[in-house]
Order: structure tokens, then C-alpha cells, then sequence
């Protein structure tokens, strides 16, 4: 049963000094991110943005975009264009810098008696909330129950509530429904859906919706089309919302060619081929499942149903620095509140990298 909670188990101290002013007080590192897990010729199983990306035909329209440069950016037809990918409005629209940055904006346009972040998950919601000086209590999902939500975990005074769906690092995918039934009048409900394209159908999204109150989505279309350097998300809400988030942003927040990545990931051409990516990573997180199962060490969380997936095995700090001798980078756990030093994240790759990784994994857990 998940529990609010403000303090939960300490894990190993953090390896450099930036990593220790990130920690907070129970030691976990708010600011630790996949990248820095990966380094020259290792396979990257610890970042969750698709191999092979972005597409050609997507780096034809980023570098045509180059003309505009002496330009001042417009954002209209990109948010026009999101609009109407996700029939809304054009005012209930914010494009942001990645959506990394709008948990900034978020953390700066409200001033939240009671935040609640719903753990474990990524954890730039909550930094950012402490950077703005605003206290976070914590409402941790349980291992035990496959990190299941229960609306009735959250406060019910809570009047900011930060969740991912599906969620990252966990993979799971919460119903829509049992989202929906924490809005209230009064609670701004944030739901982070940047790996959301990665789920054929989208099945569980709330991005279309407009009649729940307070809620905000966010997306991002650097994981799916490989976009993580150049810096393009969104954010969907009412217009009250909207204009609030949009009056904490500096001018021109977002560049010309990612505003072009905005169009061309919109049209329905580029919505086909996510829908195909997202089938295809389903098969290929099959396929890693199953080649994890042969382990009796390995416990995966789940049902898993984004484009990574959350392993539970002892000594995992020991076997992730095994694999990298051996040419693999996976991405620590112990870095999000609520998990601890025997966890691992894996990113879903193909059957052939998948196969590649079982063999080293084998010699990385004999020691």
C-alpha cells in the first residue's frame, strides 16, 4: 500500500560533488540522468530516446528550417499544428524547451500549500518544486503491488499533484481513469506523458481531455524522434493555465528548428510512424523480458509498458560497473526516492542488441 511519506531510505552517497548538492537530505540525487551513464563505445541501454533517430526525412526539415535563422522564432503554426494533433485550441497550448522545462515553469507560476509528487519517477518534477522553495511530500508506489496508483495514497488537501504516465522508471502504465479521479477544483494535477508515444494507441493518455479541473499535461518529442539536443515539448491545459506558465518564460523559448521538429512530428505522417515505433518497442520489450526471465537473479517490474524497464537484482551497483567493462550502459535506480541500490533501468532495444546484452549480463552477474 503506498504511503505519503517525506523520508524514505538512504541510498549510497553520490560520486562527485555536483551529484552531492543535488542529493536531498535522504540522499537521493534529483539531478543523476542516463547520460551520464553512457560514455564512448559502450551500447547505450541507459537513455530512453530511440536508436536510429531522428529520421532522415526529420533532419531534412530541421536543416530547411536553417534559412529562417535571422528570423526572430514564431511559434504559431507549431502550436497550431499541435493543436491540432491533440484537438485543442491553439491558446491551451505551450511549446517549452524540452519538457524539462516546463516543470520549471510550473514550479515558478505556482505557489502550492501541499505539493505531492508521486514516486518513484523522474525526478526533475520535484527539483525543480525545491528549487522554487516549495516544500514536496512524497507518496511512494510499492514494489509489492507493481507500483499500482491508488487515488486514495494522495492527500486529499494536496492542491499540486505531479505523476508520469507511463511512468519513468517504473514502466507502468496507469489507468486513465484512476488519474482522472484525482482532478479537483482547487488541485492543479500535473501528468508527465513524454514516453506516451512509445505506447501504441496511446492508450491511457489524457492530452485530448478538457473537462477535468487543473489538469496539465506535458509531452516531449525528444524520446520517440531522437530529438534530446535540440530541446522541444509541450505543454497542454486550460488557457488560465497556459498564460500563467507562458508569462514565466523568457522571449523566444524556443528555437526555429525545434519549432519546425513541432510541425513535422504533428502531421499524420509522422503519427503513423510513431504508432509503428511504439508496436515495434512493444515486441522488442517482449523479447528483453523474456531473455531477462531466463535469470533467477533478475526480478522485472511490471506490467511494463514503456519503452524501458525496471530490474531488481542484488548487487546491482556491482553488475551495472561489470557491464560497463563489458560494453553495456545501464542507468542506476537508486537515484529515484522510493527505489534503492538494487535496482537498474534498461532502455528497450532491439532483439540483436537484446541478445548481445543476455551474454554480457550472464558473465556480469558470475562476477
Amino acid at each position: 500500500m503506498p504511503i505519503p511519506t517525506e523520508n524514505t531510505e538512504n541510498t549510497e552517497n553520490t560520486e562527485s560533488a555536483e551529484s552531492a548538492e543535488s542529493a536531498t537530505d535522504d540522499g537521493y540525487d534529483l539531478r543523476h540522468h542516463g547520460d551520464a551513464e553512457v560514455g564512448d563505445g559502450l551500447t547505450d541501454l541507459a537513455v530512453n530516446v530511440r536508436t536510429g533517430t531522428p529520421p532522415p526525412w526529420l533532419k531534412e526539415r530541421v536543416i530547411a528550417s536553417l534559412d529562417g535563422l535571422a528570423a526572430y522564432p514564431d511559434g504559431r503554426a507549431a502550436r497550431h499544428a499541435v493543436a491540432v494533433r491533440h484537438g485543442r485550441p491553439s491558446d491551451e497550448i505551450l511549446l517549452t524547451s524540452g519538457a524539462a522545462e516546463a516543470f520549471v515553469l510550473l514550479a515558478r507560476a505556482f505557489a502550492p500549500r501541499r505539493a505531492v509528487v508521486v514516486h518513484p519517477q523522474f525526478t526533475e518534477p520535484e527539483a525543480a518544486l525545491r528549487d522554487a522553495g516549495h516544500p514536496v511530500e512524497r507518496v511512494v508506489l510499492d514494489a509489492a503491488d507493481g507500483f499500482r496508483l491508488e487515488a486514495s495514497a494522495v492527500p486529499e488537501d494536496a492542491d499540486f499533484v505531479v505523476l508520469g504516465n507511463p511512468t519513468n522508471p517504473t514502466s507502468v502504465l496507469h489507468p486513465a481513469a484512476g488519474i482522472a479521479g484525482l482532478a479537483r477544483p482547487g488541485r492543479t494535477l500535473v501528468v508527465d506523458e513524454a514516453f506516451m508515444d512509445a505506447v501504441p494507441g496511446e492508450r491511457e493518455s489524457l492530452a485530448g481531455c478538457r473537462d477535468l479541473p487543473g489538469l496539465v499535461v506535458l509531452r516531449s518529442l525528444t524520446k520517440t524522434w531522437g530529438l534530446a539536443g535540440l530541446r522541444i515539448g509541450y505543454v497542454l491545459a486550460d488557457r488560465g493555465r497556459i498564460a500563467g506558465l507562458a508569462r514565466c518564460q523568457p522571449l523566444w523559448p524556443v528555437s526555429t528548428p525545434a519549432l519546425a521538429a513541432a510541425v513535422a512530428c504533428s502531421e499524420p505522417a509522422a503519427l503513423a510512424e510513431a504508432e509503428r515505433a511504439a508496436a515495434a518497442v512493444a515486441e522488442d520489450r517482449a523479447y528483453l523480458t523474456a531473455r531477462l526471465g531466463e535469470f533467477a537473479e533478475v526480478t522485472v517490474a511490471g506490467p511494463a509498458r514503456g519503452p524501458f524497464l525496471l530490474i531488481r537484482l542484488a548487487g546491482a551497483a556491482e553488475v551495472r560497473e561489470r557491464l560497463r567493462g563489458l560494453g553495456f550502459a545501464v542507468r542506476r535506480a537508486d537515484t529515484f526516492p522510493g527505489l534503492g541500490p538494487d535496482w537498474l533501468r534498461l532502455a528497450v532495444r532491439d532483439g540483436r542488441t537484446t541478445d548481445r546484452f543476455v551474454v554480457a549480463l550472464a558473465k556480469a552477474l558470475t562476477g
